[in-house]
């Protein structure tokens, strides 16, 4: 190895020991040495420290011997009279060196606690994010094990300008990669030129600003050694199972970016122990030959245009890539974007126009593979803010094709549209909702793209069972509501596949857990007798996607006991959630509303919020514009309900199961419904009144109020009396 690169890697790896030495020590006269001491809201301690060494740094004393390992690991500086072996020595170098700052960062937690956001995305006033909680790691280390991201590059410095900033981001991300961005070259940061760029950073763009200076460089490792201690099996105190699972499973990479310092030299070596080369811009010395790393060491001098290139030529990563062709960038990296009102320029659905997608099988001779129609108009025919109705109706065909895998196949419009950078898509069936941003029109965008999107993805992802698609896009009004009219038709046909199944007929249930994009901790629970709050999946759904696909968002869960039939408590499925969630969800009833009630995402058809004066609940469907009787609009309810939480009294639901016994069955069921939306009403009308029959009481669906009868809860209240509603006279709902 090479003596120049050994020299400074040693140098400073003293250097950075020093300073976290000195910060130790004016911890412990500050603080003292029983002061707790770790990264924010992580159950794996200074996970570095505690992968390589297994011991659990919790307390400032604890550090103690830590920092004499380092001094055990730490070379003496290479000088003409010291010569070395070098590259062990370099290598025990940069363990310590990790170590060091590992320690280092955990008390700038304490000396700085808004030194970081804390945050998954920058704040207004901060953009750097510090060490990945136990949410986001959960959420985000499973891509490393299926394959969603192959690795990461952990960049150090900064192009010349934003441009090549930009680009080398780009790159990275249609390469599925994350990108974890470190310190300055020059006082410019890549984080700040992204941002400069207009480049929306954060875990849900892998765009990830970890810290502003070299030492933040140790939450990538940190991150690569949770991956193996969570998903690998490697247990802490395994550093040599941690740092082969890392070499062979973990495709990661540094990218020095500017003059490369002697803590660079240091931080990069430490990489090194992982299999993690370094390629840098700069004219620094190479280290080509193989040995830790897969290939080469340390490659250097390499121009912008081709670094991204030879990175992952040198790390061995072999990156997957159909080309879909579109105008825009296509990745995983892109699902998480979020086009905000200042970036958009139109919307379709989603409540402002009408919106629906629908996927239906044909015989083999009704089908054109690759037949991507459009009629109305296309993006190039309006002006900004001018919001058009949107109806996809895909049309497939294949000798392997079931009825029963339309609506997995459906499903996969939500992901695959929102890979498209520039484009956001929530909700299915006929409450999706697409935003189309400024930039991808500026690049060419057109409807079309969303057929070329899915006639290629899908061929991709389901060419075992699926021979022909295609698809058929529509932008007109009249057009759009016969789709709408068709999907309707279709859902019906689903949701009466179920049948006479019920939740005590089946020991499995099934997991819905696709929308954790947007809610990390949500999953969603399908049962024989509860659709999923989208109106997509029924239990049938889930278990045909899970034939497909077994390793994807559907998956099945044994119920086991009961813990508490009245609520649907079930030990299955509360040690599932909890696992699925990521610990932030550990108690699940599946029918209740005011207990420990299901998570939602923001997709859900509609949300059922219990009125306390009326004793009563209400439901809300997406499509209500109006005031409720809670004082709050759909929207407002929305923020109650979504983004994963569990809120005692507010909860999503499907329209479908509005009718089904399990509805609300712990508040005493249907008779606990006091309002819904006259649209609702009307829409549910049959099945509304065949389950009033059902429950003994045919006259209950004339006793349900709408905004006909009062948006307050007191005019609601006047209704109740004067109907007599069962809800009056039940318990209080706690």
């Amino acid at each position: 190895m090479s003596k120049i690169i050994c020299s400074a890697a040693i140098r400073g790896a003293h250097k950075i020991l020093d300073m976290a030495e000195e910060k130790y020590e004016a911890a412990v006269r500050k603080y003292g040495d029983e002061h707790e001491v770790g990264f924010p809201n992580t159950a794996y301690f200074l996970p570095v420290i505690y992968s390589m060494l297994g011991a659990k740094v919790e307390k400032i004393g604890d550090m103690k011997d830590i920092f004499a390992e380092c001094r055990k690991l730490m070379p003496s500086e290479v000088s003409e009279h010291n010569w070395l072996p070098y590259l062990a020595p370099a290598l025990d170098a940069g363990m310590a060196t990790f170590f060091a700052e590992e320690m280092y960062e955990a008390i700038r937690y304490l000396d700085t606690p808004d030194y970081y956001t804390k945050t998954e995305d920058p704040t207004d006033s901060n953009i750097w994010l510090g060490a990945a909680d136990d949410v986001i790691f959960r959420k985000r280390g499973v891509e490393f094990v299926d394959g969603t991201a192959p690795g990461f590059a952990a960049i150090l410095g900064a192009p010349p300008d934003k441009e090549t900033a930009s680009k080398i981001a780009l790159e990275l991300q249609e390469k599925n990669l994350y990108i974890f961005m470190h310190d300055a070259s020059d006082g410019v940061r890549m984080a700040d030129q992204l941002v400069d760029a207009d480049v929306q950073v954060g875990w849900n763009t892998r765009l990830v600003p970890f810290g502003p200076d070299y030492t933040s460089v140790v939450f990538a490792m940190g991150f690569a050694c949770r991956v193996a201690l969570a998903f690998g099996g490697i247990k802490p105190g395994d550093y040599k199972g941690n740092l082969i699972y890392n070499k062979d499973r973990t495709f990661a990479f540094a990218m020095a970016l500017g003059p490369v310092s002697d803590e660079w030299y240091a931080n990069a070596a430490g990489a090194i122990n992982w299999g993690f080369p370094t390629i840098s811009d700069w004219d620094i010395p190479e280290v080509l030959p193989t040995g830790i790393c897969t290939y080469e060491h340390v490659v250097s001098n390499i121009p912008h245009d081709e670094i991204v290139h030879k990175a992952i030529e040198v790390r061995g990563l072999k990156v997957s890539i159909t080309k879909i062709d579109i105008p825009m960038s296509f990745g995983p990296a892109f699902e998480g974007e979020r086009v905000r009102k200042d970036d958009l320029f139109m919307e379709c659905g989603g409540g402002r126009t009408s919106g629906v997608e629908v996927l239906i099988s044909k015989d083999l001779s009704e089908v054109e593979d690759g037949l991507i129609t459009l009629e109305g108009p296309d993006i190039a025919d309006i002006e900004q803010g001018q919001n058009l109705p949107l109806g996809i109706l895909v049309e497939v065909a294949g000798r392997e094709m079931q009825s029963d895998f339309e609506p997995i196949l459906e499903r996969q419009f939500h992901h695959l549209i929102n890979y498209i950078q520039g484009i956001m898509h929530m909700g299915q069936r006929n409450i999706m909702w697409v935003r189309i941003g400024k930039a991808a029109v500026e690049k060419g965008f057109s409807f079309k793209h969303f057929g070329k999107v899915l006639h290629g993805k899908l061929h991709q992802e389901f060419g075992a069972i699926v021979d022909k698609i295609q698809v058929k896009i529509y932008t007109e009004s009249d057009k759009v509501e016969k789709v709408m009219d068709l999907a309707r038709e279709v859902y019906t046909e689903r949701d009466k596949r179920l049948g006479s199944m019920t939740d005590e007929t089946e020991d499995v249930f099934y997991s819905c857990t696709l929308c954790q994009s947007f809610a990390p901790s949500h999953v969603c629970i399908i049962t024989p007798e509860r659709i999923g709050m989208c109106g997509a999946y029924n239990w049938l759904d889930g278990k045909a996607s899970y034939q497909i696909n077994p390793t994807g968002p559907n998956q099945p869960i044994e119920k086991g006991e009961c813990l508490d039939e009245k609520l649907g408590v079930f030990k299955g499925i509360n040690d599932f959630v909890g696992q699925a969630s990521r610990g932030a969800v550990t108690d699940l009833a599946c029918y209740s509303l005011m207990n420990s009630p299901m998570t939602a995402c923001g997709c859900f058809e509609a949300i059922a919020a219990m009125l306390p004066q009326c004793n009563g609940i209400m439901v809300v469907n997406r499509d209500f514009r109006g005031m409720t009787p809670s004082g709050m609009k759909f929207t407002s309810l929305a923020g109650m309900a979504g983004g994963g939480a569990q809120t005692p009294g507010f909860m999503g639901v499907s329209k479908h199961f509005l009718t089904s016994s399990k509805l609300f069955m712990a508040e005493g069921g249907l008779k606990r419904v006091v309002w819904l939306p006259k649209m609702l009403k009307e829409e549910l009308a049959d099945k509304l009144k065949e389950r009033c029959e059902e429950i003994g009481m045919p006259e209950f669906f004339d006793m349900i109020a709408t905004e006909e009868n009062g948006t307050t809860e007191e005019e609601i209240m006047a209704f109740l009396k004067e109907k007599g509603h069962p809800a009056l006279s039940m318990e209080a709902a706690v």
